[in-house]
Parts: C-alpha cells; structure tokens; sequence
C-alpha cells in the first residue's frame, strides 16, 4: 500500500519544475552567473532530496522502479564526469577554468537526472512535468514572437543587439530558441498522444481532440511552431520536422488497430501547423535563408563573384587538427575557446568560443574517454523512448516515448550544426528529456486517491 507523500517530496517535486522554467530565462542560463546559480539551485535541491532519503522523509530511491531503470544512464554521465575531473585534476585540460566550470555543470545535470526520475515517477507527476515544460515553451515562444512582431525586441534585462527581426524568446541567440522549442514541442505532441482515448475513429471524435479540452494544448503548439518558424533557424526547423516524419511514420506503422485516426493527428500537425499559419509568420524568409545559404565561394572564370555567407563550414575544417592532436584524452571539458584561436586560417576573422557542432566539440574537448559514455548515455534514452513507443498495451506510455524519442532525435540532428548542448539551460532540457524517456516505460500508473501530487 503506499505511503501519503510527505511534504519535502511535494516541496522538491514542485521546486524541480521551478527550476525548469527558470533556466531558460536568464539568456539561456549561458552567463556565469546564472551557471553558478543552476548548480546551487540543483545542488540545494539534491541535498534536500539526500536529507530526505536518510530521514525517510522522501520515497526510497531503490524502490522505485524508474530509479532502478536509470541507474545504468546515471552511471553512464557520471563516468564522464569522473574523466572530467581526471582532465582537470591532472592537469590535462588547457583551460582549468572552464574544465572546472563544466565539472559542476555536469554534475548538475547529473544530479537533476537523478531528481526528475525519483520525483516524477507517478503517471500524474510525469504529466505536469511535461506540462510545465510545454507552458515554458509556448512563454518562450510567445515572447520571441511578440517582440518581433511588435518591434520593440528586449530579451529579459535589456534590449537585442544582436538577431534583430529573428524570434531568440529570452535566448541570444535564435538557434538556441529553435533548439528549446524543438524538445518543449516533442513533449506537447507526446503529451497529447499520450491523452488520447481508445475510442474507434470518428471525425467528431477527432474534432473534439482539436478543438475540445485538449484545445488548450493544441493552442501552445500552435503558438511554438510560429515562433520556430519566425526564429529563421534552418536546422532548427529542418530537425523539428524530419524527427516528427521519423518518429511519426514509426508511429503509425506500429500502432495498426488506431492508424488512420494517429495519421490524421499528425498530418493536422504539420497542415494546420505549418502551410496554413506559419505561412504568415515569416515561413517565406525561412524558405529564402534555406535556398540563399552557400557553403562555399561562387567562382566564375577564376574571379569570386560571391562569397560564402556560412563560416561554420571553413570552422570545421580548421577546428580537426585539434580533434586528432589529442584523440582521447581531448583539449579539456570547456576549453574550445581557448585553444581554436592557434588553428584558423585568415578567412576566419570573427571570435568562435563554440565549434557549432556538438559532436565536434565534444570530441575535441572531452576527447573518446569522455565522449563514449555521453553518447551511450543518449543511445540508451533513445531506447528507452522507442520501448515505451511500442508498447501497444498502454495509450499513454506510448505517447510519452512518441515524445521523448522525437525531442531527442530533433537534438541530436541540430547539434550537426549548432552547440545547443553547450547552453545549461537547452543540456538540461535535454538531460530531464532522456529522463522522461526512462520514465515514459517505468512510471507508476497506481491510482492514489485524495493523495496531492
């Protein structure tokens, strides 16, 4: 039989999702600040959850079952913090500063794993917590999309100066915006698959689903595919859309007995969504930014007549030496900014603290020890989040991985091109996404009556 939830179990799962809306707010969580303040918030939080597991104040850990399915994650990210702390007691980073910045942050985030699949593990906490991660995204989209529209562009403290005319919501810079809303988008699809009945098809039944209750849900949706279209991020939007075609048609092809109601939910998505709103919101200048991009200079009859309008390419090319220097004990966790300046060439004149490819710069600063367990770790969320998305038995479990594999899958293609995980508040996203992931499967569905939370 269990146990009333005490009130430190209540106070810390209500202070999770605090901190969840929070971090995007301060540019991202990416000023030293406020990377100070996410590890003293999610270290305050994991004491507190400590003192409890010891006082019995709070649920024990080990009987939960979603805690004993991401132990092998956790232990995955806390391996490569151990290599990181390697890097920076031994003096294998060339940056010390940053490799230690970025110690406390993993184990942040590490930390803040552990919280999200000890704290959500009942069907009702994991759905506020997807909730409250979608009403941060439609906030986030919804003052992206004002100040451009209305032309007075202030982020949280202070006016733009920079992505004048692009949707950033509180973020510097749009990718990272599009980043945030790719994932808080997956969480509200999953969550509104995740909602819906087993009831056979019916198109009343599907016009209650748009327009009944669900309403509400399918509104902040709307409301984040605009800002995403109006952000102009290229990959942003290419990845939102080709995990939502890839995790859909998997969707529909495994759940058989629902198919024609499922393709209609998704296909509404993308119509409604996208050729009939976005259009008026700046879907023309994405579509002219996708089809102006070029990657290498125009040469006619040995004369440049244009120039490449993308660095991020020539950045590549230079940034690998640096990756084959020092394969696998890498540069130091943090330490790209340090070390790129010795490598470009003189076409390369702007400041780089970024490689805008994750991969790359995880390579280059974490080197193949510390690189290994990240990407096991997010192979085996994205299991994890497939597991729960065929499981035909249950409406709900299935929907939640629909979302959570499509969020991580969404990341993982942007990252080819932007550093969405070297922002805390996008890595953080990220991390309580492949926590969903492992709950979506492992959650407790018990009904508690007259028990809060």
């Amino acid at each position: 039989m269990s146990q009333p939830t005490s009130r430190l179990d209540r106070f810390l799962f209500v202070a999770v999702l605090v901190v969840l809306v929070w971090l995007p707010l301060p540019l991202g969580s990416n000023r030293d600040w406020s990377v100070g303040l996410l590890v003293l918030l999610i270290g305050g939080l994991g004491s507190l959850w400590a003192i409890g597991q010891l006082r019995g104040s709070v649920t024990p850990a080990l009987q939960i079952k979603s805690v004993r399915a991401a132990l092998p994650l956790l232990g995955l990210l806390l391996l490569t913090q151990t290599w990181v702390a390697v890097q920076w007691l031994a003096g294998l980073t060339v940056d010390n500063g940053a490799t230690f910045q970025y110690l406390m942050l993993g184990l942040a985030y590490s930390l803040l794993f552990l919280l999200v699949v000890s704290l959500c593990h009942t069907r009702k906490r994991l759905s506020l917590l997807l909730g409250t991660l979608v009403v941060s995204g439609a906030l986030q989209a919804f003052w992206g999309a004002f100040m451009t529209l209305s032309g007075v562009e202030w982020l949280l403290a202070g006016p733009k100066t920079s992505y004048v005319g692009h949707a950033t919501g509180t973020f510097v810079n749009r990718n990272h915006l599009a980043g945030y809303l790719e994932m808080t988008l997956a969480c509200g699809i999953g969550l509104l698959l995740a909602l819906r009945d087993n009831r056979p098809f019916s198109w009343v039944n599907l016009l209650e689903l748009l327009m009944g209750p669900k309403a509400r849900l399918r509104l902040a949706l709307v409301v984040m595919v605009i800002a995403l279209v109006m952000s102009h991020s290229r990959m942003g939007n290419a990845a939102f859309f080709i995990s939502l075609l890839l995790v859909g048609g998997l969707f529909i092809l495994i759940e058989k007995e629902h198919r024609l109601r499922n393709s209609l939910i998704l296909v509404s998505l993308i119509l409604i969504d996208v050729l009939v709103i976005s259009q008026y919101f700046g879907l023309e200048k994405l579509k002219d930014r996708l089809t102006n991009t070029r990657l290498n200079d125009v040469v006619v009859n040995g004369d440049v007549v244009q120039r490449a309008n993308e660095l991020r390419d020539d950045v590549f090319g230079y940034a690998i030496p640096l990756l084959t220097e020092r394969p696998m004990v890498g540069q130091g966790a943090g330490s790209f900014e340090a070390v790129f300046p010795q490598y470009p060439g003189e076409d390369i004149r702007l400041h780089f603290d970024h490689a805008h490819n994750d991969y790359l710069q995880f390579g280059i600063e974490f080197g193949l020890l510390g690189s290994l367990p990240l990407v096991a770790f997010t192979l085996m969320a994205l299991w994890y989040a497939l597991k729960a998305l065929r499981r035909r038995d249950s409406v709900y479990r299935s929907g939640v991985g629909f979302g959570a594999a499509m969020g991580i899958i969404a990341l993982l293609i942007h990252s080819s091109t932007d550093f969405n995980l070297q922002i805390p508040a996008n890595a953080a996203t990220f991390v309580v996404l492949c926590a969903i992931a492992v709950l979506a499967g492992s959650h407790s569905n018990r009904r508690q009556h007259k028990q809060p939370l």
